[in-house]
């Protein structure tokens, strides 16, 4: 079987851990189960573009564990697992490649599986690849495509399989984005390591509010995406580990372009009006030297079987 599922850009600037937008760049997994007959434990993991000569290619690489956790549910272990992934999706910049690795292994385990949807359902895949992941806001637009808020409940609601939750909502069809790659990369765990316990309250509800209008503005109006993307609460703790990131959110920003940083970064991302627009080919040639820039659509399917 074969799936693929798409880069995820979260956080979109002031909605930290909460929002994520599925992206137009995709990883394909293809995996294949070996029955009894051959040798018990057997696993061949090859690689193929990002993170090609560098990811474990053993039980610990990520979409690996992540088939296992899907067969455990399922309680059909394969005798032996041959798995090939092409990726596209960048590697520690912020563009979801860890949240495409687990919901895209998780999404293929099932379906190397006879009747696997009848015991791993949406629910279930959702709450085990938040589990995996340790937050929602990647793996709910990587899973469910588009646009989608998502967090985490204090205690499961009553009759609820787990407690994180994400609900799905419009994206205006003008809105496409722009993200500027840079060479090397900054680890999640070392960009969280930068923000603060505690924020000012004034901060807190100015970022409250901007999240609120940026639900509103990628919905049907998209010219309130700059005031909207506006961030209070993490962007500039992280400026240390990215100030290049940082620098060219600030140069756009100034010139009125709806600019932020993906995810924990370092890539920047801005949106723009159309993959083909004039706004589109004036922001791709903004490129910083030795960076790499692609001009992608909102994706609206999330992870795909082939």
């Amino acid at each position: 079987m074969t799936v693929t599922v798409p880069a995820t850009s979260a956080n979109l600037g002031p909605g930290y851990d909460s929002l994520g937008l599925a992206l137009d760049l995709r990883d394909e997994l293809t995996g294949e189960v070996f029955s009894t007959d051959r040798a018990a434990g057997s696993l061949e993991v090859t690689v193929e573009g990002a993170g090609e000569g560098t990811v474990p290619l053993d039980e610990s690489h990520l979409v690996v564990r992540s088939m296992r956790a899907a067969f455990e549910i399922i309680g059909k272990q394969p005798a032996g697992l041959r798995l090939h992934c092409r990726n596209q999706i960048p590697h520690a910049r912020g563009m979801g490649s860890s949240s495409a690795a687990i919901v895209g292994g998780l999404v293929l385990a099932r379906a190397l599986v006879a009747g696997g949807e009848l015991i791993l359902d949406d629910e279930t895949l959702f709450q085990t690849a938040a589990e995996i992941e340790g937050h929602p806001d990647n793996v709910a637009p990587a899973f469910y495509g588009g646009f989608t808020i998502a967090g985490e409940d204090e205690a499961p609601p009553t009759g609820s399989k787990g407690h994180s939750f994400a609900v799905r909502t419009a994206v205006d069809p003008r809105v496409s984005v722009v993200v500027f790659v840079p060479a090397t990369g900054v680890e999640t765990k070392t960009a969280r390591g930068l923000l603060p316990e505690t924020v000012p309250h004034s901060d807190a509800a100015a970022d409250a509010g901007r999240t609120a209008l940026l639900v509103a503005a990628l919905s049907d109006a998209p010219e309130h995406l700059h005031r909207a993307t506006r961030d209070f609460l993490h962007q500039e703790y992280r400026r240390p580990a990215m100030p290049e990131s940082l620098a060219l959110v600030d140069e756009l920003r100034a010139d009125g372009v709806a600019a932020i940083v993906s995810g924990a970064g370092p890539t920047v991302l801005a949106f723009s009006s159309g993959v083909e627009s004039a706004e589109t080919t004036k922001l791709t040639a903004r490129c910083p030297a030795g960076w790499s820039c692609h001009a992608l659509s909102v994706d609206m399917d999330g992870v795909r079987i082939l």
